[in-house]
């Protein structure tokens, strides 16, 4: 197939976005304030406002839908008027529980009806929740998060979708005296079944509802521990309905057209739970729940339904759009399908390899002659989450665009980088039950530290957006007191080795030169020996065909290199994946760098032993 159309000739898909346009504040001290000259419109003082009008104006409009079962070809289905019924009557009977943000609700499980209509009925009453990533209860063998999370926020009540599954998680963790809910597979003498949590709405529905206001806790959201321990955000009603004003004025389109998505993401990040389902909510759409995932053998989930619902606005993060690549090479009726009524393909969550973003950006040309705007964005669980927004085409994936309507980012000179800091309604007040980590995560004029760094695309005009430039938190210095900007390097790192990369750890703090622990694409290095698909990843990676291969490309990299910063002398390809269990990744697929290090350590020093080992590759 030909993808070599000339990206930057090809017409563009029409679609209103937001002005690229950036207002500045020079200071004296070298730092900047960045702001959209767009003003932020007004926004509800809560969620469920926007629940009520779509009940009003399109009471029969599908709100979201479920497949029926797993292979079934049906949908069940929730218009915006059985959504708000379900809202009152499950928040009528969740009102006999005594429950609040001192005694949240916590749901254990991912994304699926019953979990939707819960968190709405909550912050329907003003009751906060805490969705959980599900592998703290399914995939963890300690169930040390989860411990420590229910010992932090204290819940007054335990939802999971299957008592089955569940079950050790909520024998192990969930005080006796806290009542438990499934939907289905009941643990006989210590669950309720979810059908039986609705009630005839009444005057004390109301009174409840009445009270929510925008200071109310909609929810809890876990930071991922990408960079660190995860902390618990607090989540104001201010913040979700102001970031939503904000998305609405980027993605302007959302105006004119109710989007309509196909979506995975889980509602336990903040991208899934605050940007996609709000975005739905907000404006009146329809969100199709993917049970896919962006993983071998489960992508083919998400390819199925992609065959049959064609979004308006479609997101997932870099690792999807990489484990859909292949599909859509090899299925021409597939791209017809995704690209027939997309106006916006959306990334987060992660930075997009160069080589991924532009065999998508071809692929759209290819199908159907014209360029579909592949956008993204920046934010933070604490800023619910859009900070940042790129509403226009630029060549470079890790441009984060501009400042939102609304909220002000302060860039601050730091290491000869530009520090990231925010502030706006959609900014959260802290972090719960935890002092220590408030106080530290803001500066005295009340800007959120994001921990990130940028750089201006074009420093002549600042329109042009930010590109990501590192996470403070990744960056090192070498014995030569130079500095290893992460971000870019593995951006670079990822692009140089491609497709035979999937993520890379640097090591070399106060060393002489930079080393790598890589995770291959064994998939892709089956390829290079033409070995079954069943071969073991150790027979394939440790292969002296796949070594040498790589020794190559390392080669290619070290001459291309401009200095000790980005010149990588030795590297070791991993057998074993990174592990969530001991942090190393998320359940995002976002690579902790500090947790692989430390577990690691012991490949750390045998990447740098005098007598260099027969795993480690060096240039």
């Amino acid at each position: 197939m030909n993808i070599s159309a000339p990206l930057q000739t090809a017409k563009t898909r029409a679609v209103r976005l937001g002005p690229q346009a950036v207002d500045i504040e020079r200071r004296v001290d070298g730092s900047m304030i960045l702001r959209s000259p767009d003003q932020l419109g007004p926004y509800p003082t809560e969620m469920t406002e926007r629940l009520e009008y779509w009940a009003r104006h399109t009471p029969d409009r599908v709100f979201m839908a479920q497949r029926a079962g797993k292979g079934d070809d049906g949908w069940r289905t929730i218009t915006y008027a059985q959504a708000l019924d379900h809202a009152r009557r499950i928040g009528t009977a969740l009102l006999k529980y005594n429950l609040s943000a001192e005694r949240p609700i916590v749901i254990l499980s991912g994304n699926d009806l019953e979990h939707a209509m819960l968190g709405l009925a909550a912050i329907y009453v003003g009751v906060a929740y805490a969705p959980i990533s599900p592998a703290y209860s399914l995939v963890s063998q300690d169930f040390a998060r989860l411990k420590s999370i229910f010992e932090l926020i204290t819940p007054g009540l335990v939802f999971a979708a299957d008592g089955k599954a569940f079950a050790r998680a909520i024998d192990t963790i969930v005080p006796k005296d806290v009542p438990v809910v499934v939907t289905r597979n009941p643990i006989e003498g210590r669950t309720t079944l979810f059908s039986a949590l609705s009630a005839e709405p009444t005057a004390a529905v109301d009174a409840a509802h009445d009270k929510v206001g925008p200071d109310t806790i909609a929810k809890f959201l876990f930071t991922s521990g990408s960079t660190g321990t995860p902390k618990c955000v607090i989540n104001t009603q201010r913040m979700l309905c102001a970031n939503q004003v904000m998305l609405r004025q980027s993605l302007a389109y959302f105006q004119d057209e109710p989007p309509i998505i196909l979506d995975w993401a889980p509602w336990h990040h903040t991208a899934g739970g605050n940007h996609d389902v709000g975005l739905v909510l907000y404006n009146g759409g329809t969100f199709y729940i993917d049970e896919g995932k962006p993983l071998p053998g489960a992508i083919d989930e998400t390819v199925r339904n992609l065959r049959e619902i064609a979004s308006t606005w479609y997101f997932t993060v870099p690792k999807g759009y990489e484990a859909l690549l292949p599909h859509l090479r090899a299925d021409a009726e597939l791209r017809r399908m995704f690209f027939s009524k997309v106006k916006v393909l959306w990334f987060a969550g992660a930075g997009l390899a160069q080589h991924v973003f532009d065999e998508i950006n071809a692929l759209a040309v290819e199908t159907c002659g014209e360029r579909v705007q592949f956008l993204t964005g920046f934010g933070s669980t604490e800023t619910a989450p859009c900070a940042l927004a790129r509403t226009f085409y630029h060549p470079n994936s890790t441009n984060m665009g501009l400042p939102v309507a609304g909220l002000e980012l302060k860039l601050v000179p730091t290491e000869g980088k530009l520090e990231a800091r925010v502030r706006g309604p959609n900014i959260t007040p802290g972090y719960w039950r935890q002092p220590e980590y408030t106080k530290n995560a803001f500066d005295d004029e009340g800007f959120y530290k994001l921990g990130d760094t940028f750089k201006f695309a074009d420093p002549d005009d600042p329109t042009q957006g930010l590109l990501f430039d590192g996470r403070i938190a990744e960056d090192f210095k070498l014995s030569s007191g130079t500095w290893v900007n992460v971000g870019p390097l593995r951006a670079q790192f990822i692009d140089a080795f491609k497709p035979f990369v999937r993520d890379v750890v640097f090591a070399g703090l106060d060393r002489d030169y930079l080393a790598a622990l890589v995770f291959p694409d064994v998939d892709a290095c089956r390829k290079i020996l033409h070995r079954a698909p069943d071969t073991p990843a150790d027979q394939i990676v440790q292969h002296y065909d796949v070594q040498q291969h790589f020794a190559a490309m390392l080669a290619k990299m070290v001459a291309a290199s401009t200095g000790s910063s980005n010149r990588v002398q030795r590297i070791m390809l991993m057998t074993e994946p990174p592990s969530m269990d001991t942090g190393e990744m998320t359940d995002k697929g976002s690579i902790n760098q500090r947790a692989v290090l430390k577990n690691r350590a012991d490949l750390v020093e045998e990447l740098y032993a005098d007598a260099v080992s027969p795993r480690v590759i060096r240039f």
